[in-house]
C-alpha cells in the first residue's frame, strides 16, 4: 500500500480510484489532481514511482484534506450549536439536519429501532390502584 498524506491508499486499484479514499478528495478533485501531474489515470497505484508519488502529495498540500478539513467541519457545527440555531440543535440532538422527515426513515441518523411495548392491564391497574 503507498502512503500519501499519511493515508494508506489501495495498491491494487487505479489513481483515479484509490485517491478518493483520502477524506476530502472526491473523483472530481482526483481527476484534476492527476491531470495536474501530468500522470496517466489507468496506471496502478503499486506502479507509481516515488517521483511520481511526490508530485502527488506537492498537488494535494494546495487543497484542505484529512484532518485541517475534519476540524473545519468540526468547528462549523460546532458554531451552529453554539449560536442555538435550528441546524445546530438537530446536530446536537442527532437528527437530520436538512429537512428530511423522520417519521419513517432517518434510520442513518437515529440508529436501530427501538420497539416499545404496550403495558398490561393488570399493571395498569396496579398503578391506578396506587
Amino acid at each position: 500500500m503507498t502512503r500519501i498524506l499519511g493515508i494508506e491508499i489501495p495498491s491494487e486499484k487505479r489513481i483515479e480510484a484509490s485517491l478518493p479514499y483520502i477524506y476530502g478528495v472526491g473523483t472530481t478533485l482526483a481527476r484534476k489532481i492527476i491531470k495536474e501531474c501530468n500522470l496517466d489515470a489507468d496506471k496502478r497505484t503499486k506502479n507509481l514511482s516515488e517521483e511520481e508519488v511526490s508530485k502527488l502529495q506537492k498537488a494535494l498540500e494546495k487543497y484542505k484534506v484529512e484532518g485541517d478539513l475534519r476540524r473545519e467541519v468540526q468547528s462549523n457545527i460546532k458554531r451552529l450549536q453554539e449560536i442555538g440555531t435550528y441546524r445546530g440543535s438537530r446536530h446536537s440532538k442527532n437528527l437530520p439536519v436538512r429537512g428530511q422527515r423522520t417519521r419513517v426513515n432517518a434510520r442513518t441518523k437515529r440508529g436501530k429501532r427501538v420497539t416499545i411495548g404496550t403495558t398490561r392491564k393488570d399493571i395498569v391497574a396496579k398503578k391506578g390502584a396506587e
